[in-house]
């Protein structure tokens, strides 16, 4: 694996998920409107689309908490496509809903988009080419090693009417031969029908993927440190997890209380069995990373200060306070990454929360790149996220997609006495927080640099991606149809000449050189 620019090299890039972008199903998806956007970035000056974990998701609509680590979202499929191939009918679109174009309506959405996802496979069984079967069937046959489990644990949720797997039959629960054969057999169509949309899924990133790569844009990826409870990874690989004899957690994932709550977060995420993963030489981890690296060219580890040691809340807790810290593997488990990837880990390390001196050190072992948020750098002089000190090995952001939009931030979250910390050590008064922070960002010495498309459209706190703790109501934002005609794309691209962020890159033109932000009226 080539060493990537991003490592070694400045550039900077815009942060949305797949999901916001605009479109006619009432949600992002991998058509044209993924393609502009890779166009836009490449127009302006960015080298880098970084987006959300790619897993289909379940209740709550979470990236973050996957019906599998290693499957495809499918509501992110392109039907349009799936409609000039001939599977699904050209008028298919004619009772689409009306959906909001500001907002993922994720109900209706997943309706809408299963039913025609069906429509899809009962035309590919109908009239698909003899190229594209043959293409379907091999690819299911080199995909197998994940892919029978997860379809399998599909197939059997929608037969069970969507009950997590520790509620379905002892049978099927604790995955007994017999019973996984009758249900195989009974399920075929379904099976099959949503390895289609696997296919159909991993075709059309791919394809997208090769885009970006020909405009010299990579992609960031993002990999959770743990996996959902109700996904096919622990009901087909429970002994990796810390379960009980009928499959349920004996503790969960969490985090004590931190800048986003005074009670912790309760994620409720089964923990590792790191005894029994290391035994096995990590494999499972391997192929999962394997899996990310063959969609993205980099991926952001979340949560990663979980690998020195991770808050072990016991099951049945209402909230994170009763937890506990607990070693976790540590240097062992990147050793093991990096005879599998080689010396250089296309990685980066999410070390935000609660970070001790072992967290730094296992980070800095690996010449992983951490992250500096902007939005939390203002604490005091001696702050580790002010820009005197970063690091060129570090990614910068002004705020995640778990921030508030930095004007939200600006105007909601800070005291008086914090805003009059950042206007005197700028030595200006701050006008547009947002233009403020991107530029700050931009001009570090770290190599990457990385801001929210909410944060270059100038957006308040509608434009807020998630709020952590917040167990619905998240995910849901989308970015409007003029975003890509929008004057901020011009003065992003300005900023990033400036701060010599795209070597070789034409000198903007539409801007004054000696352009002003506006003055309030």
């Amino acid at each position: 694996m080539s060493e990537s620019t991003f490592l070694s090299s400045r550039a900077s890039g815009v942060l949305l998920h797949p999901t916001s972008l605009p479109g006619p199903d009432g949600i992002g998806d991998l058509g044209p409107g993924a393609y502009r956007f890779i166009e836009w970035l490449e127009e302006h000056g960015q080298s880098l689309w970084q987006i959300l974990p790619l897993g289909p998701t379940s209740f709550g609509d979470s990236p973050y908490q996957t019906l599998s680590a290693l499957a495809g979202n499918p509501l992110l499929i392109n039907l349009e496509e799936l409609s000039g191939k001939g599977w699904l009918a050209p008028d298919f679109s004619d009772d689409r809903p009306v959906f909001d174009e500001d907002r993922v309506d994720f109900g209706p959405v997943i309706q809408w988009k299963n039913r025609c996802l069906d429509l899809a496979y009962e035309g590919f069984k109908a009239r698909g080419a003899a190229k594209d079967r043959a293409e379907f069937t091999a690819w299911r046959r080199d995909q197998e090693a994940w892919l029978a489990d997860f379809v399998m644990f599909m197939a059997l949720k929608e037969d069970q009417e969507g009950r997590p797997w520790c509620e379905w039959p002892a049978g099927l629960r604790d995955r007994r031969t017999a019973e996984l054969l009758e249900a195989a057999d009974r399920l075929q169509d379904r099976i099959t029908a949503h390895a289609f949309r696997q296919w159909v899924f991993f075709f059309q990133w791919s394809r997208l993927r090769a885009y970006a790569k020909a405009r010299s844009i990579q992609l960031v990826g993002d990999l959770p440190i743990f996996v959902a409870y109700d996904s096919s990874d622990v009901w087909s690989r429970p002994k990796l997890f810390q379960l009980d004899s009928q499959g349920h957690p004996l503790c969960v994932a969490g985090v004590p209380p931190d800048y986003f709550s005074d009670t912790g977060q309760l994620w409720g995420n089964p923990l590792y069995d790191w005894k029994k993963l290391k035994s096995e030489g990590y494999s499972w981890w391997i192929e999962r990373v394997k899996a990310c690296l063959e969609t993205v060219d980099l991926v952001r580890i979340d949560h990663f200060r979980g690998f020195a040691a991770y808050w072990e809340v016991p099951a049945g807790e209402k909230t994170a306070m009763n937890g506990r810290w607990v070693k976790g593997p540590g240097a062992d488990f990147f050793t093991a990454l990096k005879q599998a990837f080689g010396e250089r880990l296309p990685i980066i390390a999410e070390d935000l929360g609660v970070i001790t001196p072992d967290v730094e050190q296992l980070r800095d072992e690996f010449n992983l790149p951490g992250m500096k948020v902007l939005q939390f750098a203002w604490g005091g002089p001696d702050n580790a996220f002010l820009p005197q000190n970063h690091i060129p090995n570090c990614v910068v952001y002004a705020g995640t997609h778990d921030n508030d939009p930095t004007v939200s931030w600006w105007n909601n979250l800070l005291d008086d006495d914090t805003r009059q910390f950042i206007s005197e050590y700028l030595d200006r008064e701050i006008i547009e927080p947002h233009w403020t922070l991107i530029r700050l960002g931009m001009n570090s010495c770290a190599y990457t640099f990385i801001a929210t498309m909410q944060d270059i459209l100038g957006l308040g706190r509608e434009g807020r991606m998630n709020l952590p703790g917040e167990g619905s109501g998240n995910w849901n934002w989308r970015m409007p149809e003029t975003a890509l005609t929008d004057p901020s794309g011009a003065r992003l691209a300005r900023l990033t000449w400036l701060a010599n962020r795209k070597p070789g890159q034409t000198k903007p033109t539409g801007i004054d050189p000696e352009y002003q932000p506006e003055t309030p009226a």
